[in-house]
Order: structure tokens, then C-alpha cells, then sequence
């Protein structure tokens, strides 16, 4: 994913927050940004992501807060990002709905997630999805990420569907891309 990580980040500017940091995957794929803030909830996390923090190539400040509720002022930020987060935070419309309140006007939302599936697929999600949660740290593999951004005012600039290659893959359909505040 690391190929992916650093094509994503590309499109970051300005401000930089990341809901759901976890270890700190994305921090050495910050190029031209004024400063990264990145929030995570979960103290086994912020622990193995402190230390990448302090070693970043950009400015990191790191928060305890949850994507529900951040701790933030309106347009405080020109780039939000969301890698492989929003499929475990407990109410994905509240976190969306946050994400745009802290989104400048002109901002954009870089993501990569993974997603419901199409067809047959989706029974299968639906069948996993309660071990799956408790297997990995609240995962819910059969949320429609995709139209949740669009219901939180989100349109889609840019959009690829791709699958990882590792194993299961082919339960967790995966989307990376842009999307931007819908102007009303």
C-alpha cells in the first residue's frame, strides 16, 4: 500500500489532518504541507505513532481525539485524510459530518478505504461482519463508505476501486480518490 499511500498524499496541502492515524503509516509520504495534526483515539496506537511523529519529515502534532467529535474550529484544515479509518469509527455519518465542518470551503478529503462489496460479495460481508468487527479492532468490511460521503455533502472528483493484494482481499474491495465539499 505504501505505493498508494505516497500517490495519495501527493494531493495534500496546506493544513493537513488525518482522522485515525494508527501507526503512523502515512507520515513518511508528506511532501509540500504546512503542518500534519493527526487524531487517534486508540492509546496501543498513539504509542507506536508517537515515536514516527517526532521523526516526520513535516510539522506533527498528535490528538487523542475520535473522528466524531474534533476538537477543532470550522475550516481549520485545506486537506483532511482517511486511510483504511472510516470503515471502524462507531458513527461514520458524525465522523463524515465533522470531517466537512473542519474542511475549508475549497478543501478536499483524500481517502483510501475499503468498501461494501457488489453483488454476491455483499451476503458474504454481511456474514463475517460480526467476527470480523471483533477480530479487527471494530472493521465493519460492509459499510457503503462511498455514499456516505456523498449523504454528508461529498462529491467525488477523482475515483479508482482496486483490490489489495493480500489475504481476503476479495471480501474488502478497496477506493481511493478526492472528493470535495458539494457546492450547493
Amino acid at each position: 500500500m505504501g505505493g498508494r499511500r505516497k500517490r495519495l498524499l501527493r494531493g495534500a496541502r496546506g493544513a493537513v489532518l488525518e482522522i485515525g492515524g494508527g501507526t503512523g503509516a502515512n507520515l513518511p509520504y508528506y511532501g509540500d504541507v504546512g503542518r500534519v495534526t493527526v487524531v487517534e483515539p486508540d492509546p496501543f496506537m498513539r504509542k507506536r505513532l508517537l515515536p514516527k511523529s517526532r521523526v516526520a519529515r513535516v510539522p506533527v502534532e498528535v490528538s487523542a481525539a475520535g473522528a466524531e467529535v474534533l476538537p477543532f474550529p470550522d475550516g481549520s484544515f485545506d486537506t483532511v485524510v482517511s486511510t483504511l479509518v472510516l470503515c471502524t469509527v462507531p458513527d461514520q455519518g458524525l465522523a463524515l459530518g465533522e470531517i466537512r465542518r473542519v474542511l475549508r470551503p475549497d478543501g478536499r478529503l483524500l481517502f483510501i478505504e475499503h468498501v461494501r462489496a457488489s453483488g454476491s460479495m455483499t451476503r458474504w460481508q454481511d456474514r463475517i461482519e460480526p467476527l470480523w468487527r471483533r477480530l479487527l479492532a471494530g472493521c465493519h468490511p460492509n459499510r457503503d463508505t462511498v455514499a456516505a460521503m456523498g449523504r454528508a455533502g461529498f462529491e467525488l472528483e477523482t475515483f479508482e476501486s482496486f483490490y489489495p493484494p493480500v489475504f481476503l482481499s476479495g471480501l474488502t474491495p478497496h477506493v481511493q480518490g478526492l472528493a470535495t465539499v458539494r457546492r450547493a
